[in-house]
């Protein structure tokens, strides 16, 4: 059983922290019925969608992809970047507590989660506006010594590593090679985004299915061309938020694994 935690979308969401997006006005009740029918999509693919407690006066904790990283063996609590967001964390790692055991990125680290793609046994890190080299040597030090390879990607073009490229399955990314470099991925197989459609790299993926932006339906078309079962949502209202949707969900297996 995949678990997906979710969080609402709080009515200060226009207050949002933005870095590379200009301010738009975002339509309030059309952000929280597209989050509704994305929550309706993972529950469809088989995910259990668990809502955290919401936070209305977070503007940002829809975003809930940010808070941690969850592998197997144990979630790693975030130290996001933007200060304001800090506070969003602790709810979370009260739900996340059910199901592994807890470690922490602290000080002078900071991490989003957004910045952390795995791929297998493989994980890569973002080193982002948001994401520092002290906070990937703490995640090294969590990770390394349960199998995984934890290495460094430069982000400048984009927000979140997550931005440019996603895991579509543990061998095959999708992504945009006018955001990020194919070469550091190391070998791993890659399909590239229509180029017309710079933010459709971000898919979540739900077992085995994978789930794109409305807004992308032409790199849907090369995903499934590569005979992946796509489905697709619409999240333009937190797209102006910065979001996209991987950011709003936290999708783990309910097992955890001990060592």
């Amino acid at each position: 059983m995949n678990i997906a935690l979710t969080r609402a979308v709080p009515p200060t969401i226009a207050d949002c922290v933005l870095t590379h997006c200009p301010r738009a006005p975002i339509d309030l009740d059309r952000a929280i019925a597209q989050h509704v029918e994305y929550e309706a999509m993972l529950g469809a693919l088989g995910a259990r969608v668990e809502r955290v407690e919401a936070a209305p006066d977070l503007p940002d904790s829809v975003f809930i992809e940010d808070t941690a990283v969850v592998v197997d063996e144990v979630a790693v609590l975030m130290r996001p970047g933007a200060s304001s967001r800090r506070p969003e964390v602790d709810a979370v790692a009260a739900a996340l507590g059910r199901y592994r055991p807890l470690q922490s990125i602290v000080a002078p680290g900071t991490m989003d989660g957004g910045d952390v793609l795995r791929a297998g046994r493989r994980v890569f890190v973002g080193l982002s506006l948001r994401t520092n080299h002290d906070a990937l040597r703490q995640l090294q030090a969590i990770l390394v010594p349960l199998g995984y390879a934890v290495d460094d990607i430069p982000v400048e073009q984009c927000l979140h590593l997550k931005s440019a490229a996603t895991a579509a399955a543990d061998d095959l990314l999708v992504l945009n090679p006018a955001w990020v470099d194919p070469a550091r991925f190391g070998g791993i197989e890659w399909v590239a985004i229509d180029p017309g459609e710079p933010s459709g790299a971000n898919v979540v993926r739900v077992r085995d299915s994978v789930v794109c932006p409305t807004s992308a339906p032409r790199t849907r078309e090369r995903l499934e061309g590569r005979g992946l079962t796509v489905r697709a949502v619409d999240a333009s209202e937190l797209a102006k938020a910065e979001g996209a949707l991987t950011c709003a969900s936290l999708i783990f297996s309910q097992s955890a694994v001990t060592r």
